[in-house]
């Protein structure tokens, strides 16, 4: 099995989509545990166990993934997830007509 069907393997016991953020993984990450964690829960302890140890490994393979990505801060990157305000500040700057005439 290759890194990709890894992680989209860890991806689908957390119930994570193609993209998300951190902040969303760990959220879900805690979410399941208190759903499945065998102290936590009641029901069968063994089945409760293995699936937490599922949820455990399935984190530490995205967050691992996470944290040796390389992140690109490129004017061109960064852009692509400017509010539609700044864009609109971008395209038409503070031109009188179709832009911010303000003085802000």
């Amino acid at each position: 099995m290759g890194k990709y069907d890894e992680i989209s393997g860890a991806l689908q016991i957390l119930g994570l989509y193609e993209s998300a953020t951190v902040m969303e993984i760990k959220n879900r990450y805690r979410e399941l545990l208190k759903e499945w964690h065998p102290d936590l829960c009641g029901g069968d302890e063994n089945i409760r166990k293995e699936k937490t140890i599922e949820i455990i490994n399935a984190y530490r393979i995205i967050m691992d993934y996470c944290e040796h990505y390389r992140f690109s801060f490129s004017r061109e990157e960064v852009e692509k997830y400017i509010s539609p305000e700044e864009l609109w500040t971008i395209q038409f700057g503070k031109d009188p007509i179709w832009g911010n005439y303000r003085d802000e």
